[in-house]
């Protein structure tokens, strides 16, 4: 039972990253440079209400530690490397 709701959590934490993502290639295309202080407002708030999301389930032991650590690092990998193409641009 516990396996399931590990599971669960991380495809949770998982989507929200995803949503991050999205949301920041969507701003970047239509809204605002990546200089714009909204565009790091928005970064900035997103990612941290992610890594709260994702102490709450390591705290509950619904997430391994290590895995929350990869999921944010993926994240932020990700949005450097949209940032630096939508630079070169």
């Amino acid at each position: 039972m516990a396996t399931g709701h590990q599971e669960k959590a991380y495809e949770l934490l998982k989507a929200d990253a995803d949503k991050i993502l999205k949301l920041i290639e969507v701003q970047m295309e239509n809204l605002t440079m990546p200089q714009c202080p909204l565009y790091e407002e928005v970064l900035d708030t997103q990612m941290f209400g992610l890594s709260r999301e994702i102490d709450f389930a390591v705290r509950l032991n619904l997430v391994n530690e290590e895995a929350g650590k990869q999921l944010l690092e993926s994240l932020e990998k990700q949005l450097t490397a949209l940032h630096d193409a939508s630079m070169k641009k």
